[in-house]
């Protein structure tokens, strides 16, 4: 079974609230809620897909200095199994802006279960109740 390495953030605001995107129609998982992110280019490091990954999505210019690792996932799919380190993010330049998903929204991390979201990125909502 393939290893795929994907890397996200939990972008988090002055609130305290966590971005989530949801999955566009015609994609795998399809109207799912995720953390922003994406799947690394052959050499790429971690830090650097992601950087180039939230400009892409959302518009915004992110530091690898203000990129903190905080926790990771390990899932197995059907055809793949996902390793994702999950990265938390207080500072950016740039206005958010949707360029990618069906709809963008702050969620309490408290609330992050009453969205549903990828088997990979389940794990990833306690810690980050615990944590904020």
């Amino acid at each position: 079974m393939p290893l795929v390495l994907v890397v996200a953030c939990a972008l988090i605001d002055a609130d305290g609230r966590v971005l989530i995107a949801r999955r566009p129609e015609g994609k795998a998982m399809a109207g799912l809620w995720e953390f922003p992110g994406g799947k690394l280019e052959p050499g790429e490091r971690p830090e650097d897909a992601l950087v180039r990954e939230l400009h892409e999505e959302l518009g915004i210019s992110v530091t690898r200095a203000c990129l903190a690792p905080f926790v990771f996932t390990s899932h197995g799919y059907d055809s793949f199994h996902l390793l994702m380190p999950l990265y938390l993010c207080r500072r950016w330049e740039g206005v958010i802006t949707n360029r990618h998903h069906a709809a963008l929204k702050w969620v309490r991390p408290s609330d992050l279960r009453n969205y549903e979201m990828p088997p990979a990125d389940i794990p990833l909502i306690a810690w980050l109740r615990d944590l904020l």
